[in-house]
């Protein structure tokens, strides 16, 4: 039998010279750590669609799929092995805002070179992958 891995995709925000970071709160997952905007690709949809999705129901925003580029992807094992994606989000309409207060308790912009010490590890991982051109990773905890 194959293996079957949960596929997400994080959403990469940036302006000014900052990220977008939400707080994960909640979750059952690293709550109280910094991630960008992330879900599960529900099936029947490419990575982008997910990714427009997500970023409407987790900050408010709309993009359009040309607004989207990929960035990287990542192997990641953990209690459970997944296959992450990050896109890079190049415009959006409307101005994020923390669009579920039940999952998050701050959605904040930081400079991408003063990252919070909390923010979630792989994430941090990817997040450099983008700024130095990795396409592939893996992580292993």
């Amino acid at each position: 039998m194959r293996e079957k891995f949960p596929v997400t995709v994080h959403l990469f925000f940036f302006r000014e010279g900052q990220i977008l970071l939400s707080r994960r709160f909640n979750t059952g997952y690293a709550d109280g750590q910094y991630s960008v905007p992330a879900g599960h690709l529900d099936g029947g949809e490419t990575v982008l669609e997910a990714a427009a999705r997500e970023a409407e129901e987790e900050v408010g925003v709309r993009i359009d799929l040309d607004a989207m580029e990929f960035s990287t992807v990542m192997h990641r094992m953990e209690e459970e092995e997944r296959v992450d994606f990050f896109v890079h989000v190049h415009r959006w309409q409307g101005e994020p805002f923390n669009a579920e207060p039940e999952k998050c308790d701050d959605l904040c912009w930081v400079d991408v070179n003063q990252l919070p010490v909390n923010v979630v590890a792989y994430v941090r991982q990817a997040l450099g992958n983008h700024l130095t051109g990795i396409r592939f990773d893996e992580f292993r905890m």
